[in-house]
């Protein structure tokens, strides 16, 4: 899953929503480094993706982006589903969401100090470029996926996926509903597990 998705899946738990952002930039020995929520976080995420990349109805939607995308098809199905969670967010969370997103950058910034290599770049133009509410548009998602397709080796051509989401739309967004369903239940038990085995220990 893409940021949104992960602030929004850690159940309003600060050290837990930080772990959660910069799980993608934690390798190894470096868990070690981190304070215990955090690194709470950082297996909550490892799990949410795992979960997400092995979900069937995920990869039913990316057999249709496949042939065009190759193996981008797991990157922008994540693009993807941020657009649908913030297009919807009202569904899910009776705060706004451009109060969320504030929320969000206000508390990851405060540990600032302590973020992995590369991932303090990353906030500052996902602050900067207010990225948490603009992947509720199709105008915001197209900025990110051309972002994404500017740093790849190969051409990805994923500044063109958004072209794709306008095509299937209506049928990417039954997935997202049935699929998000599934990862919200498997996240807050995930993480209630993570903490309870930490507890008995």
């Amino acid at each position: 899953m893409n940021y949104l998705a992960h602030a929004y899946l850690s159940f309003h738990q600060e050290e837990i929503l930080v772990g959660n952002f910069i799980g993608d930039f934690v390798k190894g020995k470096m868990m070690a480094n981190f304070p215990e929520g955090i690194s709470h976080g950082i297996q909550l995420h490892r799990a949410i993706d795992k979960f997400t990349d092995t979900h069937p109805l995920v990869r039913a939607g990316q057999t249709y982006l496949r042939p065009k995308f190759g193996h981008y098809s797991t990157v922008i199905t994540d693009i993807y589903f941020d657009y649908f969670l913030g297009k919807n967010w009202n569904r899910y969370s009776n705060q706004p969401l451009e109060t969320f997103a504030q929320s969000v950058y206000d508390q990851v910034s405060k540990y600032e100090a302590i973020f992995p290599e590369n991932f303090g770049n990353l906030f500052y133009w996902m602050k900067k470029d207010n990225w948490l509410y603009n992947y509720s548009t199709i105008k915001g998602i197209q900025m990110s996926l051309t972002g994404l397709s500017k740093r790849t080796r190969f051409n990805s051509k994923m500044e063109e996926a958004h072209l794709a989401l306008l095509e299937k739309e209506d049928e990417f967004e039954v997935i997202f509903f049935a699929f998000f369903e599934d990862l919200r239940t498997f996240a807050k038990q995930k993480l209630k597990e993570i903490q309870t085995l930490h507890d008995s220990n």
